[in-house]
């Protein structure tokens, strides 16, 4: 069957089936068009499947070396103090590869805010074991199910920074309902109001299936965060704003 053609200037995205990439980026534009920040928003992005935010949110956007996110969105924060300035990553990319970046911007109040896919493996470069996967968890690195008592137990990144750090925002949501999306946006337009009103930094990890790498269908995905990834990373606000103005 032929693909449908699009209307003029919209494209296809190349998203695995049941992904919850597309919903985080939906939530996120929304967010920056509600505040009237949409054209004037800048995204560093991570390597991996967080590259699609390349093609899907309106504002410029700077691919990072793997690990990097914050560190470029540092510097353009301080050089741009006027624009809405974002990174859009991987949990293996923020939380493993980039932790240190991750975490110094924390740990220096940087007013960015941060957004991260927590899908418990590396999905796009083939399912390797992150420090975010399970218990027991199968990956194409852990065949027999992830040892924690070798590799550590799941790395809890919001958790670790709101209560290590000074931030202004820290927050976990998830993707599987509607009833979570809706709790989600609602954190994502927190994170950008926290920047936007000089509070400083703050972070969002969105729960997101990957039904390609987990081996489920799209809707075992979403019986499978809430039945098991919940169970490892609670959602909720870790770190509320001071400034509660505007907070829904």
């Amino acid at each position: 069957m032929p693909i449908k053609k699009l209307p003029e200037g919209l494209k296809y995205h190349s998203l695995c089936p049941g992904c919850g990439h597309g919903l985080a980026l939906r939530l996120i534009a929304e967010v920056c068009e509600e505040m009237g920040i949409h054209h004037n928003e800048c995204i560093a992005i991570g390597v991996g499947c967080s590259c699609n935010a390349n093609d899907m949110l309106a504002g410029d956007s700077f691919q990072c070396p793997h690990g990097r996110a914050a560190a470029l969105a540092t510097g353009m924060k301080r050089t741009r103090p006027d624009m809405c300035v974002m990174t859009y990553q991987g949990d293996g990319d923020a939380g493993v590869i980039g932790l240190s970046e991750t975490l110094n911007a924390a740990y220096r109040n940087e007013k960015i805010s941060v957004f991260t896919i927590n899908n418990t493996n590396f999905g796009m470069t083939g399912g390797q074991m992150s420090w975010t996967s399970l218990e027991n968890q199968v990956t194409t690195t852990s065949i027999h199910g992830r040892d924690c008592s070798n590799t550590g137990a799941a790395i809890r990144l919001p958790e670790i920074i709101a209560n290590s750090f000074n931030v202004a925002y820290a927050a976990r949501g998830s993707l599987h309902d509607v009833k979570h999306i809706n709790a989600a946006k609602k954190m994502v337009r927190n994170a950008l109001e926290a920047q936007m009103k000089g509070e400083g930094y703050s972070i969002v990890e969105f729960l997101s299936a990957c039904p390609t790498n987990w081996h489920l269908t799209p809707l075992e995905s979403v019986k499978y965060i809430e039945n098991e990834i919940m169970k490892t990373f609670p959602v909720g606000e870790f770190k509320k704003r001071k400034n509660t103005e505007g907070q829904q």
